[in-house]
């Protein structure tokens, strides 16, 4: 595994390796001495071909996360939401499927989405704080200030992720995280 950084503080980019052979594939996804993060919940989603999920985040109980995706390709997307931060409102975006074998590592702060490629993708999740959906908010993707440009105009998105606020919003209700 090596860790690269991004222009974005703390944001990582995890190389892992895929070590295949007629049986199958391993691949080592998270190494403490590498990542050196403390993760205390972990979760699994699958999602079908041309889902889009995001941008979430939580307000209190910030989240870091990390992202690895087992079987399938999705656009994993990220914007900073660090009221401080040089790189506030920004966003960045990155490939991360069972092929690449890139990890990707979001410090809390971030708002998270992601759009699903494959028939079928697995991604599973590393976490340091518990998913309280009290203070659960987001994005809306299509966010006009944000400007990210999906692969497809038709997605399938859940009805809660149509009504997220815009970043505008955001700013003059939570001013930042």
């Amino acid at each position: 595994m090596k860790v690269k950084k991004t222009k974005f503080k703390g944001l990582l980019i995890v190389k892992q390796t895929n070590n295949s052979d007629s049986r199958g594939n391993l691949r080592e996804t998270f190494n403490n001495k590498i990542l050196k993060k403390k993760f205390i919940f972990e979760y699994c989603t699958t999602s079908k071909k041309n889902v889009l999920r995001g941008f979430h985040f939580q307000t209190k109980y910030k989240q870091s996360k990390y992202v690895n995706v087992v079987k399938g390709k999705i656009l994993d997307v990220v914007i900073d939401l660090r009221k401080n931060s040089k790189t506030f409102g920004k966003s960045f975006k990155i490939i991360l499927s069972k092929e690449n074998a890139l990890g990707l590592f979001i410090p809390s702060g971030f708002a998270h989405a992601y759009y699903s490629y494959g028939r079928e993708n697995i991604i599973y999740y590393k976490l340091d704080n518990y998913y309280a959906p009290n203070y659960e908010n987001g994005i809306i993707y299509n966010d006009k200030n944000i400007r990210i440009n999906w692969p497809r105009k038709n997605m399938v998105i859940s009805k809660k992720d149509k009504k997220l606020i815009s970043f505008k919003k955001f700013k003059q209700k939570f001013k930042g995280l």
